[in-house]
């Protein structure tokens, strides 16, 4: 099903930057641990500080992107992380490299991420029509994760031939690539209209919170997902920790353990229309969501060599099935709720907001972890994610595709964005 060129551009644009992302998954903790040395709690402060300045800088880009061209911010947003991740070998060659520049380098690709992420979904409403929303929503969450299954073995090839350094030179070069993909995008823009004698406030910084915290449904999704990603994310240090650190896995097994369940993920994607065509939206929404909180517990039982990778990859791939359906139907409901005039406010409030709970679980987990072990901290996320799907809202509120009518502009294209979270 043709979406049109325009679609198609941002779209290539998307899975060129993806791949290069995930290509040099866990570049910057192997080069923290392998390279500056850094013990378990450093490497999940790196994650945890960046998360959690840049979502403070990014507060108000919500209001600031909202009323201007979309285009322009996104290729500023990924020249921007370009320059930043070339900065790392750059500084590599000459010696120089150090965990405060790593630091710098995480919250300034961190807030352009918030950026890039707002504009396009924003910007994305006169490519998709309503209708085939759930579709476009599917492609790119299939995209991510072939990207997701590609991309970590690749990187940890490169990585054991060549060292960390060259994965971030592959991620740098993959924005620039990025802004050459929205440049060739054609048509008009999109811009909500402000009056030039009205000044911002600051209780314009908080519009989109309170949108979402005004929508019953909104709020049950915002709540899960932040809940959701923060315990997730929260253990992603302590498993580079765990693998490389104390069951020394080379850095192709590494690889191999979060690429290969990715195809889990492009099987879901690609399921998960079928799925509401079948059995409804939120059927399909709620028992995903339920299934997606039971699998990371199996990584509590993580051991070293063989068996501790095949417990890996297992768990994962079960977890990213999950994901890859429920995502998209996710994506859709909260978008198609959202307004033209509040696109970027509320997916810049949601990025901070995941950001923040993601930053803030990896500090308390790291202290954890250095308490306990990797092991035990791990352990306990797992557990937590076993209440999360009681958040998710309930059946009358979320009317199927079918039904469900477009708010705000309802006579225009509707919305959606992807690239919130993963990186």
């Amino acid at each position: 099903m043709s979406l049109g060129s325009g679609f198609g551009w941002l779209w290539s644009a998307y899975a060129v930057s993806t791949y290069g992302t995930w290509i040099a998954f866990g570049a910057f903790p192997l080069i923290a641990v392998q390279v500056l040395e850094s013990p378990a709690f450093a490497v999940s402060f790196l994650e945890a500080a960046g998360l959690a300045v840049a979502a403070i800088v990014a507060v108000p880009l919500g209001p600031w992107v909202e009323h201007r061209a979309k285009r322009p911010v996104m290729i500023a947003m990924d020249l921007v992380r370009f320059v930043a991740m070339a900065s790392v070998p750059i500084a590599y060659v000459l010696g120089l490299l150090s965990y405060g520049h790593l630091l710098v380098v995480s919250i300034v690709t961190g807030t352009a991420g918030i950026a890039f992420a707002a504009a396009s979904g924003a910007y994305v409403k006169h490519l998709v029509p309503s209708d085939r929303l759930l579709v476009a929503n599917g492609r790119f969450e299939g995209t991510a994760w072939v990207a997701t299954a590609a991309g970590p073995p690749l990187g940890g090839a490169l990585i054991g031939l060549l060292g960390p350094i060259v994965t971030v030179v592959a991620d740098a070069f993959s924005y620039l690539l990025s802004a050459l993909g929205v440049l060739r995008i054609r048509g008009g823009d999109v811009a909500a209209p402000r009056d030039p004698a009205t000044r911002m406030r600051a209780a314009d910084l908080l519009d989109g919170w309170r949108f979402i915290l005004h929508d019953r449904v909104l709020r049950g999704l915002f709540l899960n997902s932040v809940t959701v990603g923060g315990l997730i994310m929260a253990t992603l240090p302590l498993l580079s920790v765990l693998l490389l650190g104390q069951y020394h896995f080379p850095a192709w097994q590494y690889g191999l353990a979060f690429g290969l369940p990715a195809v889990g993920g492009f099987v879901g994607a690609r399921l998960s229309a079928r799925l509401v065509a079948r059995h409804g939206r939120h059927r399909v929404m709620i028992i995903s969501g339920w299934l997606r909180s039971l699998f990371p517990l199996g990584l509590a039982f993580t051991q070293p060599g063989v068996p501790g990778l095949l417990t890996v990859i297992a768990v994962e791939g079960l977890l990213i099935t999950c994901m890859g359906v429920f995502n998209p139907i996710y994506a859709t409901e909260r978008l198609q709720r959202t307004p033209a005039d509040h696109t970027a406010r509320v997916l810049t409030a949601w990025s901070v907001s995941g950001k923040l709970a993601q930053a803030a679980l990896m500090v308390v987990w790291g202290v954890l972890a250095t308490l306990t072990s990797p092991l035990t901290a791990i352990a306990i996320s797992g557990v937590l994610l076993l209440a999360t799907p009681l958040l998710l809202p309930k059946g009358a509120h979320t009317p199927d595709p079918a039904v469900a009518a477009p708010t705000g502009d309802q006579g225009r294209r509707s919305l959606t964005a992807r690239k919130d979270g993963f990186r």
